[in-house]
């Protein structure tokens, strides 16, 4: 049969990305205890194409794709899936994304009850020949904030939310990359008080007060997390993005930051 993907095209255009997206499969994800937990996945898959073919061969992201949805996955099963997508596609560059729902235990901190929470996560990886590969990872962690100014005026009481941290980090390559739930705490300690989804009365009244006792503004909780990131052995680049969405507005309160670390 006639491959029409790989004739000439004449039109001069070098395509930065193209493949496949919003593909759903079935991730084992690699825990920091040595385990795995099973994901479903988002993916967006992709590679360059010169500019003299017409086309790639979209059927071959899947069968990269569907034997590594059998296998734990972390940084190097990724690097060992874009140098596949290289070969088969022959390609200069190739670039994945998966994002996925990865739950932490949480275990309440007055009465000690255990509990599950969700955090949407993604492994980023880019790859070009000649070059190592390129990994980030993606956690957006939720925990309460409470504003310092409304503690300050008010006489009794002051309005909190629930916020989120967007971290996206990448390390030098040849460095090991930080496990998600240690990501995840770090992030969380910065906020005013944690989130749980499970809190009986007297774990209610403990973060309550804790939030209290560490108001926050979206630029405090910002510029701490910055700090911490700062302080990670062998990270290259980091991007934040914290988001309070307010109690007491139609509106939310962001900041965001990023920066390339030094080796």
């Amino acid at each position: 049969m006639q491959d029409v993907q790989s004739r000439t095209d004449k039109r001069g255009i070098a395509i930065q990305h193209v493949g496949v997206k919003n593909v759903h499969l079935p991730f084992l994800i690699k825990t920091k205890e040595g385990g795995f937990q099973s994901v479903l996945a988002r993916i967006r898959f992709t590679v360059e194409l010169p500019e003299e073919y017409k086309g790639t061969h979209m059927s071959r992201f899947l069968e990269i794709l569907m034997p590594w949805s059998q296998k734990p996955l972390a940084e190097p099963e990724l690097e060992a899936m874009l140098w596949e997508a290289l070969k088969r596609l022959d390609a200069q560059a190739a670039e994945v994304e998966i994002a996925f729902k990865y739950f932490i235990g949480k275990r309440a901190p007055v009465s000690g009850r255990e509990s599950l929470l969700d955090y949407d996560c993604c492994f980023t990886g880019r790859m070009r020949r000649g070059e190592p590969l390129c990994f980030t990872l993606g956690v957006e962690v939720p925990f309460t904030s409470l504003c310092p100014c409304s503690r300050e005026i008010s006489d009794y009481g002051a309005h909190n939310q629930r916020s989120l941290c967007r971290v996206h980090v990448r390390f030098h390559a040849g460095e090991e990359c930080i496990y998600i739930e240690d990501l995840a705490a770090l992030v969380e300690q910065k906020g005013s008080a944690p989130i749980y989804p499970l809190l009986k009365r007297a774990d209610e009244k403990y973060v309550t007060e804790e939030a209290y006792d560490h108001p926050k503004f979206v630029e405090d909780i910002l510029r701490d997390v910055v700090l911490a990131l700062r302080d990670l052995p062998g990270i290259a680049h980091f991007s934040v993005a914290c988001e309070n969405f307010e109690s007491i507005h139609n509106h939310n309160a962001y900041a965001s930051h990023e920066e390339t670390v030094s080796p």
